[in-house]
């Protein structure tokens, strides 16, 4: 009985040890968290917090390394002077912190391995600026219908074959309709998107709205057009263009680059 009593005794210290340390480390990365945010939104000049995480486990090891595995920005609802709004996404990948301490200072440099850089533009917002109100947006049918393949790491379809629905009155047609879309990336610095409609598209998931021959052109060029200034978080060049749910992404991925927390909007 004494013995039990004793294991007992250890087992709940040794249980309240670890819960401890468990929450000491998780308040740690809140607490740095929470600093980094006022940071990114003092330098950054944004209006409010962005979203910040730290990943991995445990942190404090990581702060005591100034090493990060990973860390994570998300601004939703940033002013833009092209679209009105946009979300800025960042994600990071091995951060060394030698120059930065684990806080990260405001102005100091950030080594980065892999740097992944995201501009989201919502249908509503593309709507818009192209003068379809009630536009919407998927992704290309076959990627749609297949849940194994067509879309990127961070789930973004191809930039081929989406589907934008709307109704084209600029082009004289007052009913919705679907048309697919390709999206590409033009301009010297890669930062105009471009998006050009390629045809009607009929059947389910659509509008199944036909369009006469005499408006097809016009109702086509309805949802055709390029927009300028998506300049992407710390000015990294775009790689990749698609749909994920009903917002356009633009994406860009980059290894072995140093940045700074100043850098996260670039426009």
């Amino acid at each position: 009985m004494q013995v039990r009593k004793l294991l007992t005794a250890l087992g709940a210290a040794l249980l309240a040890v670890v819960i401890g340390a468990v929450g000491a480390d998780f308040g740690a990365t809140i607490y740095a968290e929470y600093r980094l945010a006022r940071t990114v939104r003092s330098v950054a000049g944004l209006s409010f917090d962005p979203s910040v995480a730290i990943l991995g486990f445990p942190f404090i090891r990581q702060a005591m390394r100034h090493h990060y595995n990973e860390i994570e920005i998300k601004a939703n609802g940033v002013d833009h002077a092209v679209t009105g709004k946009a979300s800025l996404e960042a994600t990071m990948h091995n951060i060394d912190l030698t120059e930065a301490s684990w806080l990260i200072r405001p102005h100091a440099e950030l080594p980065v391995g892999k740097l992944e850089s995201r501009i989201i533009i919502d249908s509503s917002h593309l709507g818009r600026y192209i003068g379809i109100k009630d536009l919407m947006v998927e992704a290309p049918s076959r990627e749609t219908n297949d849940a194994t393949g067509g879309t990127t790491e961070s789930g973004i379809s191809g930039s081929k074959g989406l589907v934008f629905t709307g109704t084209p009155k600029k082009a004289g047609f007052d009913r919705s309709v679907s048309v697919t879309v390709d999206l590409s990336m033009a301009g010297p610095d890669q930062t105009t998107l471009v998006f050009t409609a390629t045809g009607i598209e009929m059947g389910p998931g659509t509008a199944d709205q036909g369009v006469p021959e005499d408006k097809k052109a016009a109702v086509l060029a309805a949802f055709s057009g390029s927009l300028p200034g998506q300049k992407l978080p710390f000015g990294v060049r775009p790689t990749t263009q698609g749909a994920r749910g009903s917002d356009i992404i633009i994406e860009g991925i980059s290894e072995g680059v140093t940045i700074r927390l100043d850098g996260f909007p670039q426009s």
